[in-house]
């Protein structure tokens, strides 16, 4: 066979996505990642994808190579679950509400104020409730490497800062079109606005939208305090995003390699997390300087005793077990 073929051979593969058979046959494998923001040098999704690349060279060389796809590349968040579900997808950094309509279960995590910090939230993710986590989607086809984070979810509006739950009445605020999200603001006194996120800034600039609700490098990043006027610091959801790989694609390992990944999965989680709480500080400063007015919410409780009924009504879509048990957790 002549090397034009060989090379015609390689690129027809490439286009079936069968590259990493290819380049087994060659004594090395390949793990493409995905994920939808940018490549930044602070995008939690994009350190997070870099640390596991880092981590798993530095126990394997070059025997797996992982190549990073960040800017939906190799697609959306749901069709990247969906692929890895398939076994065409190798890997991926996921929202935790994409997640969680192929496993309900993981809806939990944005149930509102559960919890008050993010070592609490690693902590209960990290132990038996992340655990059953992990076996629920595990069956689903898809493994979790780790719970990385992106920072809690906080509230940014032109009407008032949100000290209280009553400071939200006739705010109208953008949400993710997710029934936890809606719920929530219905919840607390405020008006919920479904809306997809490429017609989020137009919205709150032109003023059909009061305000929203985001992650401070989501604020920063996308510039939102050129339209925005007051940060409340709610923190009223944790926002976590998993690394995923698919469970074909770790299954075809040998031991040695697939443990290999697992660990690197656990070491690149302990850096991205460590790496989102140093830039959350710079986030906030950034913030401040660009005319934010920034405030805390000393008093939660009764924002948590406004949400509290949230908790009964979604028993049965996430499951009245892991609702007890991440409840119990955080006492």
């Amino acid at each position: 066979m002549t090397s034009i073929s060989r090379r015609g051979l390689g690129a027809a593969a490439l286009a079936m996505g069968l590259a990493p058979a290819i380049l087994r046959a060659q004594g090395k494998t390949v793990l493409r990642i995905g994920w939808t923001s940018g490549d930044g040098a602070q995008d939690p999704y994009a350190v997070g994808a870099r640390a596991f690349q880092k981590a798993l060279a530095d126990r394997v060389g070059d025997r797996i190579e992982v190549q990073l796809y960040p800017n939906r590349a190799i697609g959306d968040e749901r069709p990247l679950v969906d692929g890895m579900r398939l076994g065409t997808v190798d890997m991926g950094v996921i929202t935790n509400a994409v997640i969680a309509q192929v496993e309900p279960a993981f809806q939990v995590n944005d149930m509102p104020f559960l919890f008050s910090s993010e070592a609490q939230a690693q902590k209960v993710l990290d132990g038996t409730v992340g655990a059953s986590l992990k076996q629920r989607l595990e069956s689903k086809g898809i493994v979790p490497l780790g719970y990385m984070e992106g920072g809690f979810r906080h509230m940014i509006n032109n009407v008032r800062p949100i000290v209280t739950p009553g400071d939200l009445k006739g705010i109208k605020s953008r949400v993710l079109q997710s029934p936890i999200y809606i719920e929530m603001y219905k919840s607390l006194g405020g008006n919920a606005v479904p809306m997809a996120w490429g017609e989020t800034f137009t919205a709150v600039q032109q003023g059909a939208i009061d305000g929203l609700e985001i992650p401070l490098g989501i604020i920063d990043q996308n510039k939102l305090y050129e339209v925005t006027k007051y940060l409340s610091l709610t923190g009223h959801i944790y926002s976590m995003i998993g690394l995923l790989i698919a469970k074909r694609s770790l299954d075809r390992l040998p031991p040695d390699l697939k443990t290999a990944v697992t660990e690197a999965g656990a070491e690149a989680t302990r850096l991205q997390r460590a790496s989102n709480a140093a830039a959350q500080v710079v986030f906030r400063e950034s913030l401040t300087k660009h005319g934010m007015q920034v405030n805390e919410v000393p008093d939660k409780a009764a924002f948590r005793r406004g949400v509290l009924p949230m908790y009964e009504s979604f028993k049965g879509q996430i499951g009245a077990d892991v609702i007890k048990d991440a409840l119990a957790a955080v006492e």
